[in-house]
């Protein structure tokens, strides 16, 4: 009895490929390398959680690129960043220094309830409207 296939297949002409034309040209294993292959994610291919698989896309090359966040997506991690030490309770104000969480710049969108001084590099007109309304203070960094 055969122990390998290597020994099973050894005299057979065709090593149980069917006939001889079967195993013909690169052809019949779908191409050469990764040839037609895009939409095939292999977990070789996976690097750091990102699709290696060729060009595709704009590409930024503006070194000077400003994290963004709306001052509604602030309002909503506040009690979060003072849980964690990121913000401070004055009163009923909270103090959040935007720099130390990775803000440069505070944009206009979401709703804001809560009263907060938010110091940051820049902010939109509509964001430091929205900080002001609420009896907050948007301050320049």
């Amino acid at each position: 009895m055969p122990v390998n296939k290597r020994s099973k297949y050894r005299g057979s002409r065709t090593c149980g490929g069917g006939t001889h034309k079967n195993r013909r040209g690169a052809g019949n294993r779908g191409g050469r390398g990764r040839a037609g292959h895009r939409d095939h994610r292999f977990s070789h291919f996976l690097i750091n959680n990102k699709v290696h698989n060729g060009k595709h896309g704009f590409v930024n090359k503006n070194p000077s690129a400003v994290d963004a966040l709306d001052i509604g997506d602030i309002d909503q991690m506040a009690d979060a960043l003072v849980a964690s030490g990121n913000a401070e309770m004055d009163g009923d104000t909270i103090v959040i220094d935007a720099g130390q969480i990775g803000i440069d710049k505070i944009l206009g969108g979401g709703q804001v309830t809560k009263k907060m001084n938010i110091s940051a590099v820049s902010f939109t007109d509509r964001a430091r409207q929205k900080i002001e309304e609420n009896g907050g203070q948007a301050l320049d960094a």
